[in-house]
């Protein structure tokens, strides 16, 4: 790989544990394995990490938490894995912040497809030579270089879908994207209808926007269709 990528596994079973770190290794990936919350947020402390696997239910510290203390301080991609089946599950979890959600038990080649995605988007989503590396709109300006986003100067934490879905709005300020269009372009993946998972992030996303400058709208929703910048 051309540049070290660190990957963080959150897992208390040894097992399942040490499977995602060996296929994870053999892609090349540096890989560090953590068996609790607690542990998790050690490795965070002392470590940059460019991407998160995470169980949900741990030991020393729920991945609830986690994801929670994640957010307050960094927005680089986190995937959940859980056995947990609910999708009031899967929603909580990505309006706390996470990125994604694989169900237990997995198949091996799909978590990498999801990892190599979530890490596309993360860190080799612009390409220098041939985009603009500062997007600004009003008062809202995101930098493609350090995956900052700040309103007015003050930065906003966002999460790296947010950010994606951000950056295809800002890039485009006059387009209407549909929510077929924002999860195919950011999830990488086919929309099959589902359109909760867009639904979550952009809300999240206009929360964020409105707490940093509540006197002007952003995002616009254009009914039926999709959402834009704002005129």
């Amino acid at each position: 790989m051309e540049e070290s990528v660190n990957i963080l596994i959150v897992e208390d079973d040894m097992d399942i544990n040490n499977l995602l770190s060996k296929m994870l290794s053999k892609r090349g990936y540096h890989v560090r394995q953590a068996y609790s919350g607690t542990e998790a947020l050690m490795c965070l402390e002392h470590y940059e990490f460019q991407l998160v696997l995470l169980d949900l239910m741990l030991p020393g510290m729920v991945g609830e938490e986690i994801i929670c203390q994640i957010r307050k301080l960094k927005n680089m991609p986190i995937i959940v894995i859980s056995a947990k089946l609910a999708q009031d599950t899967k929603i909580e979890v990505l309006n706390l912040g996470a990125d994604d959600f694989i169900v237990k038990p997995f198949d091996v080649n799909e978590v990498l497809a999801r990892v190599e995605a979530q890490l596309r988007r993360y860190m080799v989503f612009s390409n220098p030579r041939d985009k603009q590396n500062i997007l600004t709109y009003k008062d809202l300006v995101l930098n493609r270089d350090t995956v900052e986003v700040t309103m007015k100067g003050l930065p906003i934490s966002v999460t790296a879908k947010e950010f994606a879905i951000l950056e295809l709005l800002m890039e485009h300020p006059k387009k209407v994207f549909t929510k077929a269009n924002l999860f195919e372009q950011v999830w990488n993946d086919e929309f099959l209808g589902d359109d909760n998972t867009v639904n979550v992030h952009i809300s999240n996303l206009r929360s964020k926007l409105a707490k940093a400058d509540p006197a002007t709208e952003y995002i616009h929703t254009v009914w039926g269709i999709g959402f834009k910048m704002n005129e």
